[in-house]
Formats: C-alpha cells, structure tokens, sequence
C-alpha cells in the first residue's frame, strides 16, 4: 500500500484533468520501464513473532538501521515509516510487513540485481536485530490478533472501515504480502490491450506464484489463500474490471470507475481527513462531507487511485497485482514474466490471441477456481497448467526478441526458469511446502520460517 502521494497540490477544476492524468503516462517504447514491489514478513528469530514497530528490535529499528546504507527516512508524525533512496522506496504494510517499492528500470537483470541488494542490506541489519523475513503470500502461523499494526494515518481509517464491507479485510492488510511489477502504455489503445491481456492471464499468474497454503499453521484448504482473500474483501474496489473488454473501454471508462470507488481519506496538512464511504463526486463538486467546499487536488486523485485494488490496476502505468510473494528467484520471475507478454509486440499479439475468446464466465472461473486449484484448475479440453505453460512459451520468446544481454551475454528468459520448473511438475511452491508439512515437519509450521526465510 502506497505512503501518501508526491504529486503536485494542483487544483481539479474539471473532469478531464483526470482523464488526462492517466493520458499522461503514455511513454514511446523507448522509455518504457520496469518497476518490481515486493513484500516479505518479519519474524524474530527467537519465537518466531512479527516484530512490533516500537522497541530496540522492532521495525522502525530495523529502517533506521537501514540508512546506513544511504536510505534517507520518511517520517510521519515523529516517527520513521518509509525511506526514500535514488527513485526507490521501503515503506510498511499495516502489519509491519517490509515492501521495496523499486526504481523504474530498463532491464529485468537491473531488476534482480535490485531485489538482491536490498534482500542483502535486510539481512544484514535484520540480522544483527535478531530478525529474520519469509516471502510467502500469507502469513502462515500468527492469528490476526497476533499481527501488530503500524503508526500510519491511513492505516487507522481503513481498520475502521474494513470490517464494514468485507469479513478478511483486516487479514488483507496484516497478514498478506505479493508481490507485482509495473509497467507502460504508449498510447491508449496499448494500454487496453495490455490491460485486457493481463487480467484475462492474471489468474495464470496466480496459480504460478501460489504460496500461501497455511493459516494459524495448519493447511487452509488453498494452495493461494492470499487470492482468496481479495474475494471477500470490499467488493467496490477489486475484483476483474469486466468493464475493461467492453467495446469503447479507456481512459474515460476508468475513471468513471475510480469515480465511484468510495474514498478513504484526504491527506491535507501531515493530517489524514477520514473521508471513508464518501465519493469523489461530491469532493470533485465540494461536497465532501468531511471536507465541506474543499476541491480535490491532483494528489488527492493519486491518493485516491492507489485506494482501488482491483486484479489489475491502471494509474500512469498498469500495476500486476495478482501473485503471492516468495523468494528472490521468484520476484525475479514475476515481472520477467509480464515484461516477455507484454513489452514484445508479437508476444502482446500472441498473448492477446491466447485470451481473446475467453468468455466473461470463463474469465470469473478461472479468478474464483486458482485459488483452490491452481495448475490442476479445469480449463476447457485442459487444465491452468496448459495455459500458463502456452502464457510462459509467449512470455520466453518476447523477451528473447527483447535482447537484453546482461555482461555475460545471457538474455532476460533465464529469469523464467524458476516458473518453466513449476508448470513442467506440475507443482506450485504451496504444494512443496504441504508436501514438506504432511512429511518431514511432521506438522510443524516452524519449520517454514527455518527453511524458507531470505
């Protein structure tokens, strides 16, 4: 979830101002880029808890001991909640879950390299703390009770508002960690084609990185219960956009959608305003309850746009949201993934090709069966695992047409090997680790966090 927005205090004084935010993103290929989030869980190394945010081994310990490495702090209201450094950010989820918000970068190898100095610099710090960090898709041992919460603004407001409209939106915010890439358009029409590609394949995407089979440490019946989550969360702002394949779909139609996304907040003035249920409409109308004959700015449309969670969301570029987190071959994998379908012309007309029937139907099936099912997913006259073994054939030659050669020569396909291991076994990361429970931990979820911890 996104700290508070640095866009420009400029006043909205009409509809197509924000129409034209989301044009303004348009880039010529040239300058398309990769930008990679992920999230991970602490834990200390001695009970196995996630750390609170106080204390000489709590999380802002551990940001503070980051800046030795040239992280600049972001505070709020006294205390360090993120770090800024170059274009890159850490920031925290409401439970203390640790996310790198990366820089914009050209190449997949710039993008690994990045993920693995951070992973580096958190283990060192982390280690002297007497911490230690797991990338899963959802918190495998501590109850929702046990989670601590973070001293964000935001994060308050949407505590209270959650349990209004969904019955796992606090486990949404304390208990779950993904991670997923952002990535161009250059103009209109190939920022929908790219979003219809990507949500039609997102389920794919899903199954793949599935890690998440536990619950208060027993199998929950899900291979990615993270995915499941988001299905009972606030219907108003996830879900699969259906409006996305409709003839006529762009710019307008989304943000007639973001429109009708209840709000959260305003942040005005280091204060966060709760704005929670209201609508932007009337704000846009200095309506807005909450702020009475204020005008929205374009920050506050910013902090409004990263307030929707759908499968796949659209701000200046198109976010991939539905992978669980893991460890670094597979944050590698994941935008290697999405940038081979999508950065590719040929791949993007072959993907497209792969997704264009799919039924309204089909699509919801295939969102609603993953979870469960994964790979083994019925499919037409197949199975998921057919679709993400044609999606990954796509996926690899778009980004051996890419050509990005690392020192040694070798292209950016390399970084689907991880995936390509998966889908030729048949077996997902989450269906390892059941496999290790049943067997070797005899039924001891501790042994995750030995076996598996960065």
């Amino acid at each position: 979830m996104s700290s508070p927005s640095h866009v420009a205090d400029t006043p909205i004084t009409d509809r197509s101002q924000l129409v034209e935010n989301l044009a303004s993103g348009e880039k010529p290929k040239a300058q398309w880029r990769i930008g990679t989030e992920h999230e991970k869980f602490g834990f200390r190394l001695d009970d196995l808890r996630p750390p609170t945010f106080d204390g000489d081994r709590g999380i802002e310990a551990l940001l503070t001991g980051l800046t030795r490495f040239g992280w600049v702090p972001v505070q709020e209201n006294g205390r360090t909640i993120a770090l800024l450094r170059d274009s890159a950010s850490v920031t925290l989820e409401p439970a203390g879950q640790l996310e790198l918000s990366g820089a914009a970068l050209e190449t997949l190898h710039q993008t690994c390299v990045e993920t693995g100095t951070h992973l580096n610099e958190v283990a060192q710090v982390a280690g002297e703390l007497q911490l230690g960090f797991l990338g899963m898709g959802f918190q495998p041992k501590w109850t929702r009770a046990d989670m601590p919460w973070m001293p964000k603004g935001r994060y308050q407001i949407m505590k209270s508002y959650m349990p209004k409209v969904g019955a796992l939106g606090l486990d949404m915010m304390t208990r779950t960690c993904t991670v997923q890439v952002n990535l161009d358009y250059a103009s209109e029409a190939d920022m929908v084609k790219k979003f219809r590609v990507s949500l039609a394949l997102q389920p794919i995407a899903t199954a793949l990185f599935a890690d998440s089979p536990f619950t208060e440490g027993k199998p929950n019946g899900y291979l990615s219960y993270r995915s499941h989550i988001w299905t009972d969360t606030d219907p108003d702002r996830t879900g699969m956009l259906d409006f996305v394949f409709e003839d006529g779909f762009g710019y307008e139609r989304y943000v007639d959608y973001l429109l009708d996304v209840p709000m959260y907040f305003s942040y005005r003035d280091g204060i966060y305003h709760d704005a929670s249920g209201q609508s932007f409409r009337d704000f846009l109308q200095g309506r807005l309850p909450v702020l009475p004959g204020a005008l929205p700015t374009l920050r506050d449309w910013s902090d409004h746009m990263t307030t929707a969670f759908p499968e796949v969301r659209l701000k200046k570029y198109l976010e991939m949201r539905g992978a669980d987190s893991g460890p670094w071959s597979r944050i590698c994998a994941l935008p290697a993934f999405w940038v081979g379908l999508l950065y590719d012309q040929t791949a993007l007309d072959a993907a497209w090709d792969l997704v264009k029937d799919f039924s309204l139907a089909e699509r919801h099936a295939l969102r609603d069966g993953v979870p469960k099912q994964a790979l083994s997913l019925p499919f037409r006259d197949g199975t998921v695992r057919d679709l993400a073994a044609r999606a990954l054939e796509i996926s690899r030659d778009g980004l051996r047409r890419r050509a990005a050669l690392n020192a040694d020569g070798q292209d950016e396909a390399r970084f689907l090997d991880v995936l390509q291991e998966i889908v030729d076994s048949g077996k997902t990361a989450a269906e390892r680790k059941l496999a290790l429970y049943h067997g070797d931990w005899n039924g001891d979820i501790d042994r995750v966090f030995r076996e598996f911890a960065y």
